[in-house]
């Protein structure tokens, strides 16, 4: 029986970056596309982790020079990556909590993202009140697939691990999460979480399209 459910934040509760919004972020930094997200993305488990301030982590994308003169400017492209929520996966979260499952959200982020949640306010009310329990890896030091953030997350609900289902769009944090004994599932996109009838496969609530 399913108590729980624990769901990463990019590419689950919101969507994907926008192509135009990487592509102006690139072009702001004067660098291809394919050159930008790849120096995004090279460091950012140590700056999820905390371990990692944003003018170290942006001088290895952009250059320390270009980073220190335009610091606020890149931490706010980031933000905007990440800041189209979806709807479809609050509508469901409601259903489970007025079905008494408790609901947590476990995400590698770095704080300024974080941060920027904690200050978030969607469908009428503020972004984390959604949730039971919040785990960030910036505020434990700890990212996904490491054993200690799933164990922050099940144990901040207050259940065992395999009465929590958590759903990633990373198979290797699926695959950590299920090392810790949690029930996992590969989240590619809500119309496919939907289509493939995974909530009813866990005796959960539906989960509609829209």
């Amino acid at each position: 029986m399913i108590r729980a459910v624990i769901f990463d934040f990019g590419n689950v509760l919101c969507f994907p970056p926008a192509p135009d919004k990487v592509a102006r972020a690139a072009e702001f930094c004067g660098m291809t596309v394919e050159h930008f997200w790849e120096a995004f993305w090279a460091e950012r488990l140590d700056y999820d982790a905390g371990k990692m301030e944003p003018l170290r982590y942006w001088s290895g994308v952009v250059g320390e020079q270009f980073a220190s003169a335009n610091l606020e400017k890149l931490i706010r492209h980031e933000v905007e990556f990440w800041n189209h929520y979806d709807a479809r996966p609050f509508d469901w979260i409601a259903a489970l909590r007025a079905a008494g499952v408790k609901v947590g959200i476990l995400s590698n982020l770095p704080r300024v993202l974080g941060e920027e949640l904690k200050k978030a306010t969607f469908l009428g009310r503020p972004f984390l009140d959604h949730f039971d329990h919040v785990t960030f890896s910036y505020e434990l030091l700890s990212v996904k697939p490491q054993a200690a953030i799933y164990h922050h997350a099940f144990e901040g609900l207050g259940v065992a691990p395999g009465d929590a289902l958590f759903l990633d769009d990373k198979l290797p944090n699926v695959h950590g999460a299920i090392q810790t004994d949690l029930k996992a599932e590969h989240f590619l996109s809500w119309e496919d979480f939907v289509e493939r009838g995974v909530a009813g496969l866990y005796g959960l609530p539906d989960a509609a399209l829209e």
